[in-house]
Formats: structure tokens, sequence, C-alpha cells
């Protein structure tokens, strides 16, 4: 079953004050995912791949297109009604440390999302945050250090403990491993894998080593200057 339907997705934007020089970050991409699936964008960097994520994800406003979640069109949705979606999509961005707040315990900053979608309420808050930190197989002791205070590996993994909180069908990967050295790199793959496995969630995957999106992904789509070139 389809999750996600992108068609004709165009992503421009504008340089220049009174010479306007138009720019086609994303030039008519389409593709779908379907429900528990992986599909990969692969590319070099300035490709466009990014740009779609953000752009699926309505962090940007689509050009052109339609983008298509669980049936829904989503394309032109402003606003509160994008609230929920925010729940639904989720993206793990490829620095841990910018994602998470320095001077917040790594358990408020698991706290936190759970508190703003009140999805917990007080006398379940403790267990929650303990559940998610074992999922993402921490020792909760980690709970009450600082960013700081952990290496990348862990600090990727409190990250996805963060995403997870809200249960997403749909989570982003965006060059999740390339600032982490290989041995953890395989880790942190192979625990998305798992995950993909027990919570059924689909996953755009973005690299731009072929390699690590041939092993986690069902689809790839290679990208170069805002458009698909290729199919693997």
């Amino acid at each position: 079953m389809t999750l996600l339907s992108v068609s004709n997705l165009k992503k421009y934007h504008y340089s220049g004050l009174f010479n306007r020089t138009e720019v086609r970050a994303v030039d008519g991409v389409g593709f779908e995912i379907e429900k528990g699936k992986a599909m990969g964008l692969v590319g070099n960097s300035g490709c466009g791949k990014t740009t779609v994520a953000r752009t699926v994800l309505r962090l940007l406003e689509p050009t052109e297109g339609n983008i298509v979640f669980e049936g829904k069109d989503i394309t032109r949705l402003k606003g509160r009604s994008l609230k929920p979606l925010g729940r639904q999509m989720q993206i793990i961005f490829q620095n841990p440390e910018s994602s998470l707040n320095p001077g917040m315990r790594i358990y408020d900053a698991l706290l936190e999302p759970l508190r703003i979608h009140g999805l917990c309420n007080s006398d379940e808050e403790n267990r929650k945050v303990r559940d998610l930190i074992e999922t993402v197989n921490l020792n909760e002791e980690l709970l009450f250090r600082y960013p700081h205070e952990l290496s990348g590996g862990q600090l990727q993994r409190v990250v996805i403990a963060r995403v997870l909180s809200l249960n997403p069908k749909l989570i982003v990967a965006d060059e999740v491993t390339s600032m982490l050295d290989p041995l953890v790199q395989s880790q942190i793959l192979n625990l998305l894998k798992d995950l993909q496995k027990r919570l059924g969630i689909s996953y755009l995957f973005i690299s731009h080593d072929m390699n690590v999106v041939e092993w986690m992904c069902d689809d790839i789509a290679v990208m170069d200057k805002g458009k698909i070139v290729k199919w693997k």
C-alpha cells in the first residue's frame, strides 16, 4: 500500500534583485514509497535531494506538483493544518548535535515532543522516556547527561529516539551516518533496519554513498541537477 506519492514536484528559487535568475533546485520529480519500505535518493551535493525531502515534509513550499500522504493531498496545507502531519512525518538530520538543545538534559529532550503533542500524562512520562532510550539501545544513565557529554553515535541514537517518540509513519534520514566513523555508521544503519522491521516505518533515505543506499533501500533514485536521472 502506498504511503507517500510525489508527482511532478518542482521547487524553484530566484536570485538577484534586478536581473532575477531562476534556479531549478527540484525540477519535475516523482516517486512513491510503500508502507514499511525504504526509498533512497542518491546524488552529489547540490543535486536537489535534500530540497526534495524538505519540500515533501512541507518545510519548504513547493513551486508546483502534488504530494499525497496516506491518500490525502498535503501540497497546499498551511499553518495549524500542518501540525498533525508533523507527527506522521519526521526527519533525522546529518548533524545530531545541532538537533538537540545543548542546555537540555537528554531526559528533557526526549520528553519535550511528548509534552508538546500531548502524548502522555505526568504519570507516564518517566516510563515513556526510559522506553525510548531502551529502544535505541542506550543505557538509562545517559538520560541525565547533556549533549556535549555524549559521543556522535550516542547523540544520533538520542535523535532517533526523539523522532520515534511521535510514532511517525515516514522518517526522512538525511545523510544520517556521514559524520560518523565506519563502525558507528554500521551500528546506526543496523538500528534503523531493525526499527523498520519492528515498527513498520517507511524511510526516505538520502545519501551520496551508493553502497549505504543499496544496503538500506528497496528502491533507489539517482538525482542530478534537480531531476531523477536513473532508477536502480
